[in-house]
């Protein structure tokens, strides 16, 4: 699920809906302004769409990663 597999695509794998988070935190944004333009993006492109569930395993992947940070209701990449 982390990584893909012969059975998860590389579009579905958690690193890489995390790297998708962490292009879309340029500057710090809540969780729910990541959401919409994630689910944006993956309406326009080709690209499978990612559940609400994938999504918020991706952002515990990256927290427990020490790669992003939550203050005051705003995740923000951690410097």
């Amino acid at each position: 699920m982390i990584l893909p597999s012969k059975h998860l695509s590389q579009d579905r794998a958690l690193l890489s809906v995390g790297a998708k988070i962490l292009q879309q935190l340029q500057m710090p944004k809540t969780v729910s302004a990541i959401w919409e333009e994630l689910s944006k993006t993956s309406c326009k492109t080709a690209m499978p769409t990612i559940g609400y569930n994938s999504f918020i395993l991706a952002l515990d992947l990256l927290y427990s990663m020490n790669a992003i940070e939550m203050e005051d209701g705003v995740l923000s990449v951690k410097n």
